[in-house]
């Protein structure tokens, strides 16, 4: 079975009680709500990844004020020719913060949409899992950057 490890990281970024998101197509149909972010390059700076991602993303160029902690994703996916690959995503979730640019959409990239949402409002988002860690990460701060699922 092919092994493969994903290293990417996030940014969690709050303004005025709101959460900034990015919105990408769902596995099954329709969208859901991500965190901007996404795919370190060889070679890169985790933190470099986040200003570039998103910057890619949002529109918005971000300093990051702040490394919140990880979460570690191991899963058996289907692969092509009916083959399956074992594939472990370690997900760093940095704290960020605006200092230039403006809200735009990606186009041709991975999601079509960014927006900042009201963080009372995130709970009823259709939205993947790594948002509730990173908000519990931003809000709860623990010393080992890990919380429990």
């Amino acid at each position: 079975m092919r092994k493969k490890l994903r290293v990417a990281a996030y940014a969690v970024c709050v303004r005025d009680g709101q959460l900034l998101l990015a919105r990408s197509p769902a596995d099954g149909g329709g969208y859901e709500w991500v965190l901007p972010g996404g795919g370190m390059d060889h070679g890169e700076h985790p933190n470099d990844t986040v200003v570039r991602e998103l910057e890619e993303e949002t529109g918005y160029h971000v300093e990051v004020t702040g490394f919140l902690g990880m979460d570690s994703l191991h899963h058996v996916i289907p692969w092509r020719h009916r083959r399956k690959v074992d594939q472990h995503g370690l997900r760093l979730v940095y704290e960020a913060g605006i200092v230039g640019g403006e809200l735009r959409h990606e186009i041709g990239g991975s999601t079509d949409m960014a927006a900042w949402h009201p963080l009372d409002d995130v709970s009823g988002l259709r939205r993947v899992s790594l948002i509730d860690i990173a908000l519990r990460l931003w809000q709860e701060r623990p010393a080992t950057g890990r919380v429990p699922k």
